[in-house]
C-alpha cells in the first residue's frame, strides 16, 4: 500500500515524498479513504501512530477541491488540541503537507500575547489549529468565526477531559455548523469519552489502532537530569569525552534543531540540522554527508527523522524529551538495529519530568540516571514506575534499558561512572 493508492492528489504526494514518508501507517491506511469519502470518524489511537497525517491529508485534499474564498478567508477546517505544544506540532505538520497548495494555516494558543495570532487570522486562514481557551477568547472578541467550518477535529479528547476542558469543548461545538464533517480522536474510550463523541459525531465510521509494543532490543538507555540552560554544555561535554561514532540528536522544534547544530559546529563538532523547512535537495545532501561520515552528528525533528534510515547508528540523544511516550520508543529504536548495539541518552529538565514518568510507564521500567556529570540538576526525580504484573523481568522481556547493576551504557570511556537505579519523584 502506498499513499498514491489511497487516492491522494499530486501536491500532497509531492510533499510526502519531500518529507520522506515511504508508506502509510495503519491508521493512515484505514482513516484516509473514510475521510475522503466524507464520513465522520471516531478514532481510537494514540499520538505516535501517524494520526496527524491521517486527518490532515484528507482535510487538505478536500479544501483544495473548493477554491479559497475571495477577500477575507474564513476558517474552513478547525483542529482543537489540548496543549500548546501539540497544537504547534500539528500546525507545523500541516505546513509541511500543504506546502505545495494555496491553503493557509495558523495556530492559536494561550500563554502568549494574541496580536500576532490575530493578525494571522485577519490575513485569512483556511485551516486553524487551536487550544480551547485561546479559541474561545478570540471568538468572544469577534476575531474568529466558525460559521464556515466544513471539517472539525477534536484531538486527544481524553486529555481534554483530564485537563477540565469539557465545558469549553461543548461551547465551541455549539458554535459549529451542523452540516460539517467531524473527526474525534482519543487514546481511550471511557463512558465519558463516548458520551462526548455522541454530542459531536453523526453516524461515524470507527478506526481502532492498538499501540505498538514498546520494544527496542539491544538499546541501552540512560537519562541526565540537567537544567534547560545547561543542555547545550552537557551535549558538547558528552561529544568531547565519549566515543560517539554517529549521533542522531532530537530537537522538539525546527528552530531548536538549527540552534543546536550551530552551537555544535562552533564547538568543533561537524553537525547539520534536518527538518521540514529544508529543501529536499538540502535534506538529501546532509543525509548523504551523514551516511558517508563527513558529518557524525545529525540534529532532527521527529517529522524529518521519519525519512532517515541509517544503519549502525551508535547513539540517539534526546536533547528534548518528547511529550508523547511512543515517540521516545520510535526515536531510540533507530539505534541498535541489525546486529549492532546502541545507546540512547536523554536530557531531562524540570518541565520534562512528567514526560519521563509517562515514558517509564509505557516501557515498563525505570531509565537509569547518570548523576555524575558537570551540569547536574538536583531537582526531584521521577517516582519508580510499577512493573507490569506477571512477575517477568521487564528488561529481559523487552530487551530495553540499562544493564542490571544500574551502570551507564557502555560508551567505551568513563565506564566507572554509576547510574542511579532508583529514580525518585517527578
Amino acid at each position: 500500500m502506498t499513499f498514491k493508492d489511497l487516492g491522494l492528489s499530486a501536491p500532497i504526494l509531492k510533499a510526502l515524498d519531500r518529507i520522506g514518508y515511504q508508506k502509510p501507517t495503519p491508521i493512515q491506511e484505514q482513516a484516509i479513504p473514510i475521510l475522503l469519502q466524507g464520513h465522520d470518524l471516531l478514532g481510537c489511537a494514540q499520538t505516535g501512530t501517524g494520526k496527524t497525517a491521517a486527518f490532515s491529508l484528507p482535510i487538505i485534499q478536500q479544501l483544495m477541491q473548493t477554491p479559497p474564498h475571495r477577500g477575507q478567508r474564513p476558517v474552513r477546517a478547525l483542529i482543537i488540541a489540548p496543549t500548546r505544544e501539540l497544537a504547534i506540532q500539528i500546525d507545523e505538520s500541516i505546513g509541511d503537507y500543504a506546502k505545495d497548495t494555496p491553503l493557509r494555516h495558523a495556530v492559536i494558543f494561550g500563554g502568549v500575547k494574541q496580536n500576532a495570532q490575530v493578525n494571522a487570522i485577519k490575513r485569512g486562514v483556511d485551516i486553524l489549529t487551536a487550544t480551547p481557551g485561546r479559541l474561545l477568547d478570540l471568538m468572544s472578541q469577534g476575531f474568529v468565526s466558525l460559521d464556515k467550518v466544513e471539517v472539525s477535529v477534536l484531538d486527544e479528547a481524553d486529555h481534554m477531559l483530564d485537563m477540565g476542558f469539557i465545558h469549553d469543548i461543548k461551547r465551541i461545538v455549539a458554535r459549529l455548523p451542523e452540516d460539517r464533517q467531524s473527526l474525534f480522536f482519543s487514546a481511550t474510550m471511557s463512558p465519558e469519552i463516548m458520551a462526548l463523541s455522541k454530542r459531536i459525531l453523526g453516524q461515524p465510521k470507527r478506526v481502532t489502532i492498538n499501540p505498538e509494543q514498546p520494544t527496542a532490543e539491544r538499546v541501552e538507555q540512560a537519562v541526565y537530569f540537567v537544567s534547560k540552560q545547561e543542555k547545550r554544555k552537557l551535549l558538547a561535554h558528552l561529544l568531547d569525552t565519549e566515543t560517539v561514532d554517529s549521533a542522531l540528536i532530537f530537537s522538539r522544534t525546527k528552530h531548536g534543531a538549527d540552534r543546536i547544530a550551530r552551537q555544535l559546529n562552533k564547538a568543533g563538532h561537524k553537525s547539520a540540522a534536518i527538518h521540514g523547512n529544508k529543501s529536499q535537495n538540502a535534506r538529501q545532501r546532509v543525509l548523504d554527508q551523514f551516511k558517508n561520515g563527513e558529518l557524525n552528528v545529525l540534529v532532527a525533528t521527529d517529522i524529518a527523522a521519519r525519512g532517515i534510515d541509517v544503519d549502525e547508528l551508535s547513539h540517539v540523544i534526546n536533547y528534548d524529551l518528547p511529550n508523547v511516550p511512543e515517540t521516545y520508543v520510535h526515536r531510540i529504536g533507530r539505534t541498535g538495529r541489525a546486529k549492532a548495539s546502541g545507546v540512547a541518552l536523554s536530557f531531562c529538565d524540570g518541565e520534562e519530568r512528567a514526560y519521563l514518568k509517562d515514558i517509564q510507564k509505557l516501557i515498563g521500567q525505570r531509565v537509569p540516571v547518570i548523576d555524575e556529570h558537570p551540569f547536574p540538576d538536583d531537582g526531584s526525580l521521577p517516582e519508580p514506575t510499577p512493573q507490569p504484573q506477571g512477575g517477568q523481568n521487564n528488561r529481559n522481556r523487552s530487551g530495553q534499558g540499562g544493564n542490571k547493576n544500574g551502570r551507564r551504557p557502555n560508551n567505551r570511556r568513563n565506564n566507572s561512572r554509576r547510574a542511579k537505579s532508583s529514580p525518585s519523584k517527578a
